[in-house]
């Protein structure tokens, strides 16, 4: 559907939009009853109780009118023939790092030229530069932070179209094709893609145990963006993006004098008149901070400089800016102020129980009936709002974990000149225990007060037991907040990698020194190292060296690595040793070139959102009332387990020279699969394993370096033909194993 704006958009359902209008009546019949209820002696207490309500009412607003609708655009086709230059602004970054963004920048599918933004200016960032093909650009100072480095890269670039990605984000193949088109209106000054991630153990990833990830940024990316878009009021994020050089030219550059150029360039444009675009799809993939202390300084960093911004530019009565995207502005700015209202809701039930005095006069009847519809309907409409992407329990985590950080930044707003900071992605050795004593002191009164609060009660009748009661509970709850928090925080401190490993399953094949050879999976890999299950011999050592295959979708990869770790199963006998079912290894490339071909497979794409069917969308309450009421049980998916399959690429053909993966639903391929019944060969610890396959719909996941091909399977398709070989583990196992897989498959 569309409307004047000329965007279309998707829309509520009926049965949504009733939710939020029951939660619109409901609210305003608390909030007009509600002061009824202040308590006089404690009037100031009863006043900042009542305001921080009315702020989260007011935020609520502004997020229903930011998310009413969300725009839903046609993907124009590029044009051929533009000028476009990509901007990648570095600082102290790590090498290897780096270069696998320029690599992937690189590989992008439209003409255009890569410039490396040096601001560290290191002689190994102009000799990468050098040798990769790219631009590169050092200053002499390091004046106004990134915007300064864009603006001397702006400087040097000749090209009608500004593609920048922070120097850790890969972009996909298909970015500058996706985002180009938007460009056909004149009036378009950005195109602004999702900041995503692909290390989905960082802090502000959360996963269960089947296949749905939550992100703290979810919400934002993948419904409010879109929200903003439909008013004209996407931001510019800073990485990512497109931009038209005479737009940017028409402001001045990118902004300069906040710690957010990228919060200010899009406030500037907006108000000169430009148009924005959000392509609400992923086309490049960056690191999400590993632990709570750069996470928070993110944070922090976000809050001050949309505070400066606020400072500098004004939002509220901005010249230039529509109503529309005046509110929208004013909903992100205003939600650092959030930490205010949070750590005040937090430490009230405290000061009730320790004190006896109370903001609310009474928790009689007539209060319970007018605030639990109130604060359940607050939780539902933000869910349904939300698309499936909210999460309350998470993000009322997220909202514990950064309260503190977030009052902190709203402080900008009284403060001078603020130094820019770059933010560690990386796990560090800064302890978290500084950055989390404020949530660790409101459990600990939290639980404390309740003693005191009972105490109050019986001994000194301060205290009523409606107000006992109720505070109790509020105290419980933030305590418990607080604890799943810490458990949370203290467990993703300890980080035992430097490098994040890809669950993307690969087939590989390991030769050992003393010439056996073993076939088995991948299901863990990154540049440095990798996880392989297989079938194999007991007399391996950490330190071994060894040397063989990884098969990507481009060809075989060739690989030496030393074993770091064997994993051994659960011994059957007490006393006994259990098998080797894994080996751990560190890879010691032969040549930089390989390792490149291994970054640009992994980096940059979705791939192990595809093929490990991971989403970040849940049902919300309405689907999953609806879902009760017809009967419906949704499937929900399961981390997936993978063996390497030998198949025959024709139906009724006996197994030939394919390789590929097999899990219990999915086969995934190299090249396209006809489809029927197929035979294949699987490899596993036990040995081979002749079975029959029916595949069914085809699917293409995209990866960077060549399509891979995922087959739906029968649900009987796992008949077993024969056991052609069952070799025990040891060398002469796999020298069977090796010798089967010669004969099945020609090797």
């Amino acid at each position: 559907m569309s409307t004047s704006t000329g965007t279309r958009y998707e829309k509520l359902r009926p049965s949504q939009g009733f939710v939020i209008i029951a939660f619109l009546i409901v609210a305003v019949i608390y909030f007009v009853w509600r002061p009824s209820v202040f308590n006089p002696q404690a009037p100031i207490f009863s006043v900042l109780l009542y305001v921080a309500e009315l702020y989260g009412f007011f935020t609520a607003l502004l997020h229903l009118f930011m998310t009413w609708r969300l725009a839903d655009r046609d993907m124009p086709p590029a044009p051929a023939g533009l000028s476009v230059d990509v901007l990648i602004p570095s600082l102290n970054e790590p090498v290897d790092l780096v270069r696998r963004t320029l690599l992937a920048a690189i590989e992008m599918d439209y003409p255009h030229q890569v410039w490396l933004l040096d601001d560290g200016n290191r002689p190994e960032m102009a000799e990468l530069a050098r040798t990769l093909g790219c631009g590169y650009h050092a200053r002499g100072d390091n004046g106004h932070a990134k915007a300064g480095n864009l603006n001397a890269g702006l400087a040097q670039s000749r090209a009608d179209f500004i593609a920048v990605f922070d120097a850790d984000h890969a972009p996909a193949r298909r970015f500058l094709v996706e985002t180009l088109g938007y460009f056909n209106d004149p009036e378009v000054a950005f195109v602004q893609t999702p900041q995503d991630f692909f290390n989905l153990d960082s802090y502000q990833h959360r996963q269960d145990k089947k296949t749905t990830i939550w992100t703290e940024q979810s919400l934002f990316f993948r419904v409010i963006q879109r929200g903003k878009d439909y008013w004209n009021a996407a931001f510019f994020c800073g990485s990512c993006a497109v931009l038209r050089r005479s737009s940017l030219d028409a402001i001045g550059g990118f902004a300069t004098g906040t710690v957010t150029e990228d919060l200010h360039t899009s406030l500037k444009l907006h108000k000169a008149g430009f148009h924005s675009v959000y392509h609400p799809h992923s086309l490049a993939f960056g690191i999400a901070p590993a632990t709570v202390v750069p996470f928070l300084k993110q944070r922090i960093r976000w809050g001050q400089g949309a505070m400066q911004v606020w400072r500098r530019e004004g939002v509220v009565f901005a010249r230039g800016l529509t109503l529309a995207q005046q509110l929208n502005y004013l909903a992100s700015m205003s939600t650092y102020f959030d930490g205010w209202q949070k750590g005040f809701f937090y430490i009230a039930p405290i000061v009730v129980l320790t004190t006896g005095l109370s903001p609310i006069s009474s928790f009689s009847e007539g209060f319970l009936i007018r605030f639990i519809p109130y604060i359940v309907l607050t939780f539902w409409v933000y869910e349904e709002i939300s698309r499936g992407y909210g999460r309350t329990l998470m993000i009322e985590q997220y909202n514990f974990a950064r309260f503190w950080a977030f009052a902190w930044a709203t402080l900008a707003a009284f403060r001078g000149k603020l130094k820019f900071n770059v933010t560690s992605k990386a796990a560090t050795g800064s302890s978290y225990r500084r950055f989390m004593m404020p949530q660790f002191l409101i459990m600990v009164l939290s639980v404390l007060a309740i003693p005191v609060g009972l105490a109050m009660y019986a001994h000194f009748g301060k205290l009523p037991l409606d107000g006992l009661i109720a505070n109790s509970i509020w105290a419980l709850i933030n305590g418990a907040l607080a604890l799943m928090m810490l458990l949370f925080t203290r467990a993703s401190s300890h980080s035992r990698r430097n490098e994040y490993r890809f669950p993307i399953p690969l087939p590989a094949r390991l030769r050992f020194p003393d010439g056996s050879i073993t076939y088995g999976t991948v299901d863990d890999i990154s540049s440095s190292g990798f996880r392989l299950y297989a079938q194999l011999p007991d007399g391996i050592r950490n330190g071994t060296e060894v040397e063989g295959e990884l098969y990507l979708p481009s060809g075989t990869l060739p690989i030496r690595a030393g074993i770091a770790a064997t994993i051994r199963a659960p011994s059957a006998s007490p006393g006994e040793t259990g098998y080797i079912k894994a080996i751990g290894c560190v890879f010691d490339w032969k040549t930089s070139a390989d390792r490149d071909r291994l970054d640009l497979f992994l980096y940059g794409s979705d791939l192990q959102w595809q093929v490990q069917s991971l989403t970040e969308k849940n049902r919300t309450p309405l689907q999953i009332l609806a879902d009760l009421f017809s009967g419906r049980h949704p499937v929900h998916a399961h981390k997936r387990q993978w063996t390497t399959v030998l198949y025959s690429d024709q139906p009724g053909k006996s197994v030939g020279k394919k390789i590929g993966l097999l899990s219990h639903d999915l086969l995934l391929t190299f090249s396209p699969l006809t489809a029927g019944s197929h035979d294949a060969t699987t490899i596993t610890r036990k040995g081979l394993e002749r079975i029959q396959i029916r595949t069914g719909v085809e699917t293409i996941y995209d990866s960077p370096v060549a399509p891979i091909y995922g087959h739906v399977l029968a649900a009987d398709h796992a008949e077993t033909l024969a056991t052609t070989a069952r070799a025990p583990a040891g060398r002469g196992g796999l020298v069977g194993q090796a010798g089967m897989i010669r004969k099945v498959w020609g090797r």
